[in-house]
């Protein structure tokens, strides 16, 4: 499919140190998170540069999609700028919501090629593989994982552990040595509390048991379509080792995680390791910055792995979001400065150092970035691995179908692995037939 390029060229351009010649009130809408707290600091450089003033509209994540989706579907005009999720590519530029960057980035010199290649993949092209860009990558996230180091050092925990599995007790290199390690803490008694061995994502109202699935079904084969017909589904979205994945996933569930785990995202599993119930935490990048300060679990207490590599692959679930402008704002040239001023390499190193996650090349392969936070390194090898969810117009029906199929699966206990992915390919054969893509 190709699209053609629409003329969005910013008629006022942001000059360093003056302010633009109309103020304008800028609405910047994503998602409640300690990240967005951050740029709330950082965007008042941008106030006082141009003379605009910011507005922020900030929805908690079980909410986010439902809420800023409908605002996008009805044309609604309170967002000037969005963070929008990835998989919200395709149906941004497809269906009109957010303009094309192209002609914006030649004139002001802002080159993609200044940032991570898989987040102008994952955040800002439509379609994927070609050079048309709806966003600015804004927010690099993926799927890690934190531990409680200091768990690990014990002494006694470390001979009996060795005994036990014939290797030390340290970070997972392996999905199966995670849940060696899941299970060895699984109700064991830690300065006087019993503990449990993971904490990972079985949220089934929004995306989170599929945020947290496919870390392992990646790993074991799974795929969206192949090169040569994305999408081919039938054997490759259902093959038999990607069905061993889904029964992996169900035995790390059924084997070591907390009492009353069945629908946890991202604040549970947060809550659930910083108050020391848990051994393991699958969650976004975005929380370590948060546990290296919380005082129960952070100054040397926790480490930091990237997902660990399975039977057929080595990948991690992408997260993170790239900056567009809503196409339904009136003040679009104003918040074409906003992208041109966030684009900066000397804002992005801020964005970094106030706890935002950047995907400027210049920042995360400076020589220092490695060894500037304790999780910078793990960031930098989970970012390697990136692969993501559909980015298609049907993102939302897709990921609706294998929720359902997935929880159902791994959390109620329904049927087999196998009957799950099947009916997961029959779900999205419907979707894509309805699109007229298959």
């Amino acid at each position: 499919m190709q699209f053609k390029r629409t003329m969005f060229v910013a008629t006022a351009a942001l000059a360093a140190g003056s302010a633009a010649a109309t103020a304008d009130d800028l609405t910047l809408c994503w998602a409640a998170w300690d990240p967005a707290n951050a740029l709330v600091e950082l965007s008042k450089d941008f106030e006082a540069q141009s003379g605009h003033t910011m507005s922020f509209e900030f929805v908690p994540w079980p909410n986010f999609a439902d809420r800023m989706l409908n605002e996008l579907n009805s044309g609604g005009e309170l967002c000037d700028l969005m963070i929008g999720d990835s998989q919200w590519i395709g149906l941004g530029a497809e269906a009109g919501h957010y303009i094309q960057l192209n002609d914006f980035f030649d004139a002001e010199g802002i080159s993609m090629e200044d940032f991570l290649p898989a987040t102008v993949t994952g955040y800002a092209e439509w379609p994927k593989g070609t050079p048309n860009y709806w966003a600015l990558p804004a927010y690099a996230d993926v799927v890690g994982w934190t531990y409680r180091k200091d768990w690990f050092e014990k002494p006694e925990l470390q001979a009996e552990f060795e005994e036990t599995y014939g290797r030390k007790l340290e970070a997972p290199k392996t999905l199966d040595e995670l849940k060696d390690i899941a299970t060895f803490f699984q109700e064991r008694t830690i300065d006087g509390k019993t503990v449990y061995g993971a904490a990972i994502y079985t949220e089934r109202g929004s995306e989170g048991i599929t945020m947290g699935v496919t870390n392992v079904l990646y790993n074991y084969g799974f795929d969206y379509g192949t090169p040569e017909d994305p999408y081919k589904l039938e054997g490759v979205v259902n093959s038999p080792e990607a069905a061993e994945g889904l029964e992996f996933y169900k035995e790390l569930y059924d084997c070591c995680t907390p009492p009353g785990s069945s629908d946890w995202y991202m604040s549970e599993d947060i809550d659930a390791y910083k108050s020391g119930q848990v051994a393991l935490q699958m969650n976004f990048a975005f929380i370590w910055p948060g546990v290296e300060a919380d005082p129960n679990v952070g100054g040397g207490k926790s480490g930091y792995f990237a997902n660990p590599e399975g039977p057929n692959g080595h990948f991690a679930q992408l997260g993170g979001q790239g900056i567009s402008v809503v196409s339904y704002s009136d003040s679009q040239d104003a918040a074409l400065e906003y992208i041109k001023w966030f684009a900066q390499p000397e804002i992005q190193q801020r964005w970094w150092d106030m706890g935002g996650a950047s995907a400027m090349r210049a920042v995360v392969e400076a020589p220092d970035f490695a060894t500037s936070q304790p999780f910078a390194q793990t960031f930098l090898d989970s970012m390697a691995i990136v692969k993501d969810f559909w980015a298609e117009p049907a993102y939302a029906s897709l990921l609706l179908a294998m929720q359902d199929h997935v929880h159902s699966y791994v959390v109620a206990g329904e049927g087999t692995a196998q009957e799950a992915l099947d009916n997961l390919v029959s779900d999205w054969t419907e979707i894509f037939e309805d699109e007229g893509k298959m």
